[in-house]
């Protein structure tokens, strides 16, 4: 579809938008196209006005937003209501041709829930939350629970945290093999095995760098993470020297959550669970992604669902107090039937913390590239539909959400826990409540000073080839981090 913009640039909000009603649509912005949206931007003297003008398939629809946008209001808070009034605008537009309503409604962006947590701060009840997502934003029902309670969860983590805390995430950039869903930066080991050992010489020079920054800076390390890639790639001996010059630079005295993704049941072995209980890691992730084996074949992966059944039973002997597992509604060749197995079962091995994730189309991934089937927008949202339900009915709880670009049907990503399972690395992270220093190859840095309200990033280099060969870029992120912290 073809984006024409008139008196503003704010193309995100409106790609957003499109792909909610469209997702089989793609923005372009040079050329000729049948499908186009005209979106307007204008000021009058009391009143901004957004109108959006959409032809689809030869029919065409208008939708018009106002709202009185005061001069006073700081400037990012004027770019805000902007972006709303634009955004409601295309929802109108499209809502009217179509005859649909995503569960979403009007809402974009990454994290809803923190537009819910503001109004809280800001006095407002949940009652009064929810009618405005329902009123303003035109959310469904079981979406603004979901919004409203994460929100909650995520003022709770607010309120357990002092100014000086942050938390720490490592990345180790490697996997056995690389997921068709995937797009993110990571080498299977088969391909790059040679680069481990130059990759964990780079990573201890800039942990104990970075460890003697935290320390001149006075900050506290609240939480710690260590993903990719597959962390567990690594062998016994090369986890347990890692984390032992973590503990040894750092002070982790005040952690009150260690985690370490051990994602590929094929990376697991008894010999590497000890070594992370050895040293400290009180939390793990076992990420199935599904438990039907012709699927797990269909996106890549090389082993089965008892090799997961398998892997569950050594995480359990290991005692691990914290447990963590991922599903993804929408894989490649899967069903809601299929889909609805899993989680039954991944709910059954008992552990503390359900992650699930919408697919996400990701430019790059072999699914785009090799044009893969996946379910439909429907059986999605059956997927979905079945899995709130059901997790609270096991005595889950959502405590965090997020959504991403290209995600099927537009819905979203969402951490449940039961009782004492909360993961609060993922609230930290995803509500932007405290600064992430990152070190290794493909993560970023997120400065936070919730004062002044400002979110600075450095960004970590991508590849363990370049990260291991310019030193430099690890410099200057932790300058940048240092001079977050000193206001300079």
């Amino acid at each position: 579809m073809k984006l024409i913009f008139r008196g503003h640039d704010y193309r995100y909000a409106v790609e957003q938008s499109l792909l909610a009603f469209f997702p089989e649509q793609r923005p372009v912005y040079e050329g000729e196209e049948a499908d186009t949206a005209i979106v307007t931007l204008s000021a009058g003297r009391v009143l901004h006005t957004a109108a959006t003008t959409l032809t689809v398939n030869g029919r065409t629809a208008k939708g018009v937003s106002r709202m009185e946008i005061p001069g006073e209001e700081d400037p990012y808070e004027q770019e805000r209501l902007k972006q709303r009034i634009v955004k409601l605008s295309f929802f109108k537009a499209a809502r009217s041709l179509t005859g649909v309503t995503p569960a979403w409604g009007a809402l974009t962006g990454i994290r809803p829930a923190k537009l819910a947590a503001g109004l809280l701060e800001e006095g407002h009840t949940p009652h009064e939350v929810d009618r405005t997502l329902r009123e303003t934003y035109f959310v469904s029902s079981a979406r603004r629970t979901l919004c409203v309670e994460c929100a909650q969860a995520g003022l709770k983590a607010k309120r357990g945290l002092q100014p000086e805390d942050i938390s720490l995430y490592v990345g180790i950039p490697f996997c056995p093999t690389r997921c068709a869903y995937c797009s993110f930066v990571s080498n299977s080991v088969e391909k790059s095995f040679h680069l481990i050992e130059p990759y964990l010489e780079t990573l201890f020079a800039e942990i104990d760098s970075a460890a003697e920054m935290v320390k001149d800076l006075g900050l506290h390390i609240k939480s710690f993470y260590m993903g990719g890639g597959t962390p567990t790639t690594l062998s016994a001996p090369q986890l347990d020297r890692l984390l032992g010059r973590l503990a040894e630079k750092f002070d982790f005295s005040g952690l009150i959550e260690s985690t370490v993704e051990a994602g590929r049941p094929d990376t697991i072995t008894e010999e590497k669970l000890l070594a992370l209980r050895k040293n400290g890691v009180n939390r793990i992730s076992v990420n199935p992604q599904t438990m039907e084996d012709h699927v797990l074949n269909a996106i890549g992966r090389r082993h089965t669902a008892d090799d997961i059944r398998r892997a569950v039973e050594l995480v359990q002997r290991a005692g691990f107090p914290h447990v963590n597992m991922d599903l993804i509604a929408g894989l490649p060749e899967d069903t809601p039937e299929g889909f609805k197995r899993s989680l039954d079962e991944v709910i059954g091995f008992g552990t503390d913390n359900v992650t699930v994730h919408t697919l996400s189309l990701k430019k790059g991934s072999r699914i785009t590239l090799e044009g893969t089937r996946i379910p439909t927008v429907g059986e999605v949202s059956e997927m979905l539909d079945y899995a709130g339900p059901t997790l609270r009915g096991a005595g889950f709880g959502p405590y965090y959400l997020y959504r991403q670009k290209y995600m099927s049907g537009s819905f979203e990503n969402t951490g449940w826990r039961r009782p004492g399972g909360t993961g609060w690395y993922n609230i930290y992270i995803m509500e932007e409540l405290h600064s992430i220093l990152s070190l290794g190859a493909g993560g970023s840095t997120k400065m936070v000073d919730p004062v002044r309200n400002r979110i600075e990033r450095v960004f970590n280099l991508k590849f363990p080839q370049e990260y291991v060969q310019r030193p430099e870029k690890i410099t200057a992120n932790q300058e940048a981090f240092r001079a977050f912290y000193r206001g300079t």
